[in-house]
Parts: structure tokens; sequence; C-alpha cells
């Protein structure tokens, strides 16, 4: 181990990752006074790293790699294994343009319609019940927009079970026992019923729209002029649907938001796009999603006196960069005016990874999360009013992935005024076709 930088004396930090959650890193970068810092984790020898310089070593491919680096637990219940989070070099450029392909600005507003449409829709079931879960609401709406874009056939009686799946993949992979294990069967159950998909459109039997995920991903011809392996396209294909469903943890924070910063909601009925923009940022900068991200060192190095050895884990703090006091001024407060003044750097705002999305490892689809996330956050601001009732509203940083107790409970959930009489049908009777 190197000694040039601090070191964590504990034997193993597994425990305390498990305890202390989304604050792991943080917490030694503080006590240390180090971006730096040496520890035992999942039975190895790791690197922690924090802020906004560390993060642009983090995402130089001449430096890590992510082959390996991804630990069976969440590949088996997040990512899949075999997909494009642990590609490198031309392998991972290359399969990374499928999902470039996908995720331009018309689809990210095509999306943001659909949500739009979907949340609208909503509004007649809501006025006659008693109470209504946002989360819950959020995860099958997103999933059946998500399946309905992409061309993925799904009956409406089957949207539930479906969308509960995807939320138990995301929510499994910081977790032990039984919601860690929920995690791995929703995985396995969700990867047969797709990989069933792309062979019924590889057999013709269903017709994929042109420039569809579903069309794209069961379609693609490799350099070799090979397809992809059955097994590889659901991966990929899951890995398209999934993020588009996580979006419901950030709709609910952002609900959460507006419930303990009205003034937020004062600005938003401004019909203030740029004011949008910077609150669904300040959401997604304050608010908890994913922890950190690994990687593998790909050859010998130092930087910052650390002697970083090939092989060695590295594990970069997304939550602590995002609260950064050196980047954002009191980091622990949530004001989305700070977003005025950012320059759109790659690596200082890293919710959903850093650098270029077009060439590195951060998730392409944030623009979609955004414009979802403005979708959604209008809709509740500007089309309906609501009560929230005493509830649970604490959410945990030990806890990985987290989400208020409570999932956000909305009662007396009426059409505003202005919007009385306006009716909203939805463009499918039921998704994929």
């Amino acid at each position: 181990m190197n000694q040039q930088i601090p070191h964590d004396k504990s034997l193993d930090n597994s425990l305390a990752l498990m305890q202390e959650g989304y604050l792991f890193i943080k917490n030694r970068v503080d006590r240390y006074q180090s971006d730096i810092f040496g520890a035992r984790v999942l039975l190895q020898n790791a690197i922690c790293m924090s802020g906004e310089e560390a993060a642009k070593v983090f995402y130089d491919p001449e430096r890590f790699e992510r082959l390996g680096a991804v630990p069976k637990r969440v590949q088996q219940t997040l990512f899949g294994q075999n997909g494009v989070q642990g590609l490198d070099g031309d392998a991972h450029f290359l399969r990374k343009q499928l999902f470039m392909s996908l995720m331009t600005l018309p689809q990210q507003k095509r999306l943001a319609e659909l949500a739009l449409n979907e949340w609208n829709a909503c509004i007649p079931k809501w006025e006659n019940a008693k109470k209504v879960v946002l989360f819950d609401e959020a995860k099958n709406i997103l999933c059946r927009i998500a399946c309905h874009w992409a061309g993925v056939p799904l009956l409406e009686s089957e949207v539930k079970e479906r969308a509960d799946d995807f939320i138990a993949m995301v929510y499994a992979f910081g977790a032990v026992g039984p919601l860690h294990w929920k995690g791995r069967r929703a995985r396995a159950k969700t990867e047969q019923w797709i990989r069933e998909v792309v062979e019924e459109v590889r057999a013709g039997r269903i017709n994929a729209e042109e420039g569809s995920a579903l069309h794209v991903m069961a379609l693609h011809r490799q350099l070799d002029g090979s397809r992809l392996d059955t097994q590889i396209a659901a991966v990929e294909l899951i890995n398209v649907l999934r993020p588009i469903v996580a979006i419901a943890t950030f709709i609910t924070f952002a609900a959460l938001a507006l419930h303990e910063y009205p003034e937020c909601r004062e600005k938003l009925q401004s019909d203030d796009d740029n004011y949008l923009e910077m609150f669904v940022q300040e959401v997604r900068r304050y608010y908890p999603f994913g922890p950190f991200l690994g990687a593998k060192v790909k050859k010998d190095f130092v930087w910052h006196d650390c002697e970083f050895k090939k092989g060695t884990l590295v594990l970069l703090d997304m939550y602590g960069t995002n609260h950064d006091s050196r980047l954002w001024e009191n980091p622990n407060e949530f004001r989305p005016e700070r977003f005025k003044q950012w320059e759109g750097s790659l690596f200082d705002f890293i919710p959903q990874g850093g650098g270029d999305p077009a060439k590195g490892h951060r998730c392409p689809g944030e623009g979609i999360t955004v414009e979802i996330m403005k979708a959604s956050v209008g809709f509740l601001v500007n089309k309906i009013q609501f009560d929230v009732p005493e509830q649970d509203l604490t959410f945990s940083l030990s806890t990985m992935p987290t989400l208020p107790e409570s999932g956000f409970v909305m009662s007396n959930i009426r059409r505003k005024p202005e919007y009385q009489g306006e009716t909203t049908v939805r463009p499918y009777p039921y998704v994929g076709h």
C-alpha cells in the first residue's frame, strides 16, 4: 500500500461503507483533510478520491479502465453482465454510440412530451383517490413511456410488475439480504423477457420501428458483421429502459424540494424556463442519487504523490464532489440560483458521472433525465394542486440508493382552475403497439 497518502486504519471498511453509505468517502476526506486516501474495501486495497481534479484523473482513459471494476453483485442487479459500463477503448466507444444515437435532443423532448401526457392523464384518477404515492405513480408512468418510446411491447396489465422489477434492480445494488436477492430475481426475470422480445424481432414476428431502441439493439451489426449476442442485446436494451424508470427517484426528490422550499414553487409558477432548469439541476446536485463510481488502474502512474499501481480499485466520490465546498458555496443549502453562474464543467457536477458522455463513461441519458424532470416538475407546479399530509419524508444517507421514506404522499388532488375541463387521452391503448 502507498505510504504517501492517508490510510484508513480499519482491516476492512466494508461494514463502514454499508453503515455510512453516501458519506463514507466524504467523512474520510474531511477527517484526513485530503482528497485522496487508501482503504481496504470489499476485501481489496482501494484508493478513494473526491473533487473536480480527482474526477478529471478518474475519467482519463489512458489511466483507468472499467473492465473488472464493477463488483459482481452490482452486475447481477443494476448493470447486468457484459454491458457497456464494463467496456473500454474501441469496444466501449462503438457500443456507446448506439446509446448516443438514441438519446439525441429530439428524443429527449419526445420522452418529456410522453411523460407530461401521462401525468395529465392521471388527473381524473387522482381526483377520486384518497391519496397517491408519487414515487409509485412515477415509476409506472416512466416504465410505460420508456417501453412505448423504445418499441418494446408491454400490455397495460404488465406495467406495474415490470416497473417494480426495474426499480428492484436499482435499489438492490447497495443492499444486502432480501432486498438484494429481490433485485437479482428481478434482473433474471427482466433479462428473460427482453431476450424473448429480441428473438421475436430477429425472427420477424415483432416489427421494430427503425431507429427505436429495440430496433437498434436487436439488429445492430458489429464491425465483423455479426449481431450482438442475444443476451448482451437484452442487457443493453435494459440499460436504456432501467435508467428512465429510475428517474422516479429524482422526481420524488423534486416534489420534496417543492414542499420543503415553497419559495421555489412560487418562482417556478412564473413559467421561467431558466429557473426550471436551475431547479432541476439543483435537485440532482443536492439530493443523493449515485454514491460513487469504480474503476481500475490501467497502468502505473503517480498523482498527488500517490502511486497508482496497475489493477488497483479506485472509487470516485460522486456525492461528495457534488457537495464540495470548494466547488459549491454552502453546498448543504438548496439554492437553484447557484446554477446561474455554473459554466457547465464536465467534472464538478457529476450526479450521473463525469466527462464527455460521447467518449467516456458519463451516463448518455443525462439529457433525458433533465427533460423528463422538467416536464414532471412543471406538471406538479402548474397543472395540479394537492395537499401533503403528515408522513415520514426523511431519507437515510446510509441507504444506497435512498428515497424519502413515504415515497411522497399527496392527497386532495385537483386540477388547477385554469385547466378545468381539459382532457388528455393516451396516444396508445397499450405500450409498444
